[in-house]
């Protein structure tokens, strides 16, 4: 039994997927029961745990294979303190479980403690989660694709693409259904002891290449635009996130814009084989 965390999300989600594809057997874990009809609809169990909850994990992780952890993106409260009161839980309840594999999913850049934004959160959970499990492999996408979704609406209406991003910078980027594929690969590997695995796209993208590809998949030009770093606090404070986990975005962007979100050598390095234009397609549907 395949146990995976944060199925409602993107990157879970495609796990889930990838496994009930491969007609492996899947326990989804949701946060409210109503939230895992469409997984039993797909043959999956479902469990209902809070991640913050170390005895409603140990009981989700009953009897499990192996299982894909994470720390969700936060939206409320500061970062640092929901990654260790995740993390806290984990610990807690993965030994208790006897859980034999562990995926957890991580980022490009977590080696770095500091200086990355968000990202050190990941490397915070890569810190505590170490040895969590007799196999325990970490999971380090680049920026997700799908994370364009946020302003594709001004691709559409006004034929532009706003970016945090250098408009030129090329970096890891991967769709989530590579991550997905890619999670579920390791889940169902043998191995003993740790594993680093970093996870790119076919070929690293820019800005300026993600919307060339809006362009290709809406049939006209799309022209990319930066936006500046003093007016990204306010962009994000109306999206109603509050000011620690805004301030943990801008220092990610800032991260990527001085390269030291990059991959860390001695690592595995994949890739993934979704073609941007494709990612961008699917995002849009």
């Amino acid at each position: 039994m395949y146990v995976i965390f944060g199925a409602n999300g993107r990157a879970g989600g495609e796990t889930a997927r990838a496994l009930i594809e491969r007609g492996e057997p899947v326990r989804v874990v949701v946060r409210r029961a109503a939230q895992g009809e469409r997984w039993k609809s797909l043959g999956a169990e479902v469990a209902v745990a809070s991640l913050d909850n170390a005895a409603e994990v140990s009981d989700a992780l009953d009897g499990a294979t192996a299982a894909f952890l994470l720390n969700p993106p936060p939206v409320v409260g500061d970062p640092f303190v929901q990654t260790t009161m995740i993390a806290t839980a984990l610990t807690e309840a993965v030994p208790r479980a006897n859980l034999p594999r562990a995926v957890v999913l991580s980022s490009v850049g977590a080696q770095h403690a500091s200086g990355t934004g968000v990202i050190a959160t990941l490397h915070q959970f890569e810190a505590s989660l170490l040895g969590i499990a007799p196999a325990t492999a970490f999971l380090r996408p680049g920026y997700f694709v799908d994370t364009w979704s946020e302003v594709a609406e001004f691709a559409v209406s006004d034929g532009v693409l706003p970016s945090f991003l250098p408009l030129d910078q090329k970096i890891p980027m991967v769709s989530t259904v590579d991550v997905g594929q890619a999670a579920a690969r390791l889940l169902t590997q043998h191995w003993t002891g740790k594993r680093t695995v970093e996870l790119g796209g076919p070929d690293d993208w820019s800005a300026r290449d993600v919307a060339a590809a809006f362009g290709e998949v809406l049939g006209r030009p799309v022209e990319p635009t930066w936006v500046p770093p003093d007016e990204r606090s306010a962009i994000l404070a109306e999206t109603g996130l509050p000011a620690e986990v805004v301030a943990a975005l801008l220092g990610m962007y800032d991260g990527i814009a001085s390269g030291r979100v990059a991959h860390q050598d001695g690592n595995e390095y994949w890739r993934g084989t979704t073609p941007l234009t494709a990612a961008v397609k699917r995002l849009m549907t």
